[in-house]
This record gives C-alpha cells, structure tokens and sequence, in this order.
C-alpha cells in the first residue's frame, strides 16, 4: 500500500495465499471445500460477478459449481434446488446471486438457506446473531470495508464514524460491525438533513448510497478516511464510486480506490466464509 490509496488488490491478494493454504490443510484432512453458486436468468452484470466468483474458488483450490436456472423458473423450484444443496453434505456454501425475477420473493428464498452454509451472511439468523455480537457468517462487503480499514492502520476504537446509506447489505451490518468495535456511529440516509454538517465531524466515512461522486470534498474534514463501497458506471464508461476521488484526495488520510478497492474484499470474504463452513464441517465429521 502506498500514497492515500487503500489496496483491495493489495489486500486481497495476502487474503487468498492464506486461504489457498487454509484449502490445502484441509485437502490434506479429506475436506473439499465447495460453494455453490445459484443464478436465474440472464442478466449481464450478475453473469460478469458469478464468474469473477468462480475464478476466485479456482485460484484458491475451492470447488465451485455453477447452477443456472431460466428467468421463468418458479419460486417453488427455486426453493427446492437450495433444500437440495442444504441436504448435500459436500456442499459448503449456498449463494443466490441477487438481483431475483420480480416473480420470486427475495426474502422467501435467502432464509431458506441453511444458516450454516450462508456464506453471504443474509440469513435472518446470521444477522441476528450479528446484532448479537454471537460467531456468525458476516456480510462479505460489510466486513471487506472494516479489513481495509484494519489493513490501512486506522484505529476504529473511540472514533467518530458515519456510514451513508442504510441498506441491509451494506449500511446497516457495517454499522453494527463499527459499533463493536467501539467507535461511535451515526447512520445517515436520503432523508437526512445537513448532511455536510455530519460528515464533516466524522474521522470515517462508509459511503454506500449507490450515487456516483456523492461525497464531494467539501464534505469532508481534513485527514478523514473514506471506504467507498460505490460501483457507478460514469459517462467516460469507466467504473466511479460514490465518493468524488478527485475533490476528496485532497483532504483525506486514507481513502478507497474504486475499482481496487472495497469490491475485491467482498469476492475474497465470500471465499473466507466458504472455508470457514468447511472448516466447520472438519470439526463436526
């Protein structure tokens, strides 16, 4: 890492040498790890990031299947292939790449998940048990954002952070996760008021609004730190995050790249948290 960039690619890369060493061990053991992946219909974008998920299990030596399913496919078959993938014990992890068919309950489908083989962290009870404070499969984004941060040197404990962006994905969980560990956390939304006046008392800054160049610079104090968690395609064709890099690196300690950045720790958490239901399974066999 160099300069005020954060590395994701950086980071990742030490992340996957560890966990191709953790696969190896457990090879060695009798134990594959395997995640599989669910995605219907044809979307170009969910296409493009299950790949990327697939060459991440390959250049770790985790096993990885593909299962895809047509746009029409129903709620009640779609359940029925994840009751199929809960009851084989080969299986680690279970993924449902979103966004689903309208026709098709989201909520319905995730928790039908097994809790111990929902590596993505969205089932009710991993987020309960992440409310809790209890060992858990945590959001792979949500976590990717407080690696960085870990990885950057900056002290999380008693510092003021505010995190933009309130989904169940991104902005609630990383919040929860700031909050253990001891900064104070202010959570703010497209409805809240003098927005600037907030964010520029903030020492971090979790940007997750889905708004390209959002943040601007002069929202911001100096030597702030910023993880933008923000993928927009620009009208230069070219990936942008929500934070506005070019006013912001004036100012700011630290701050996320994007592309490079918070992104490539979402793919290599997926792949931690795999390993971490193998793990589990050794254990238990």
């Amino acid at each position: 890492m160099s300069g005020k960039n954060i590395s994701g690619k950086e980071l990742s890369a030490l992340e996957k040498s560890k966990i191709a060493e953790k696969v190896k061990r457990l090879n060695s053991e009798g134990i594959y790890p395997k995640l599989s992946v669910i995605i219907v219909g044809e979307n170009p974008a969910s296409q493009s990031y299950v790949r990327g998920k697939h060459k991440d299990c390959a250049e770790c030596g985790i096993i990885s299947e593909n299962i895809a399913l047509p746009e029409s496919v129903s709620q009640d078959e779609l359940l029925s292939e994840i009751d199929r993938l809960n009851g084989d014990e080969t299986v680690d992890g279970i993924l449902v790449q979103l966004p689903l068919p309208r026709h098709i309950d989201e909520y319905s489908v995730i928790n039908r998940i097994s809790p111990e083989k929902d590596v993505d962290g969205f089932t009710a009870v991993n987020v309960g048990s992440l409310y809790l404070g209890k060992d858990c499969f945590t959001p792979c984004t949500p976590q990717g954002c407080i690696d960085l941060l870990d990885f950057a040197g900056v002290e999380i404990r008693g510092k003021k952070a505010v995190v933009i962006g309130r989904s169940n994905i991104v902005g609630k969980p990383v919040a929860q996760l700031l909050l253990q560990r001891n900064a104070t956390v202010t959570v703010c939304h497209s409805k809240t008021k003098n927005l600037a006046e907030i964010t520029k008392k903030a020492d971090i800054i979790i940007v997750a609004i889905g708004k390209l160049g959002f943040l601007t610079g002069d929202m911001i104090s100096d030597g702030a730190v910023i993880v933008d968690v923000g993928i927009n395609r620009g009208r230069d064709g070219k990936l942008h995050g929500d934070a506005d890099y070019e006013t912001c690196i004036e100012k700011v300690s630290k701050i996320t790249p994007v592309p490079g950045g918070v992104g490539l720790m979402t793919r290599v958490n997926l792949l931690k948290n795999t390993v971490k239901s193998a793990e589990n399974r050794a254990k238990n066999a």
